[in-house]
């Protein structure tokens, strides 16, 4: 099924759910062969909870180090309002920014 028109696309062995967040890793993998970003990965949870109590889960598409700032990225073509949700949530509990890159 295509989720808002995206075409799952394999780089790496790694299937991404669209061509833009697959040109984006290959974007972030030059940068860390150059070594302007470290520690790349994918999806990485992020567990929200309030009074113990799990509200979701909210997976970045990378997240890596620029220098010593931690970077948590989201590419997006349509924000939806669950994502919308999910960013304002993670962003106050783990006091991140998420960084939004254009599809």
């Amino acid at each position: 099924m295509l989720k808002y028109r995206n075409i799952k696309t394999e780089v790496d062995g790694i299937i991404f759910d669209s061509k833009a967040e697959a040109r984006r890793y290959g974007q972030l993998r030059l940068l860390e062969k150059a070594n302007e970003i470290s520690d790349l990965r994918l999806q990485y949870p992020f567990e929200c909870k309030i009074n113990e109590k799990k509200i979701c889960t909210y997976r970045a598409d990378f997240d890596y180090f620029e220098g010593d700032q931690w970077v948590v990225e989201d590419v997006k073509g349509f924000r939806t309002q669950v994502y919308r949700l999910k960013k304002r949530l993670v962003e106050a509990l783990y006091g991140v920014e998420i960084r939004e890159v254009k599809a």
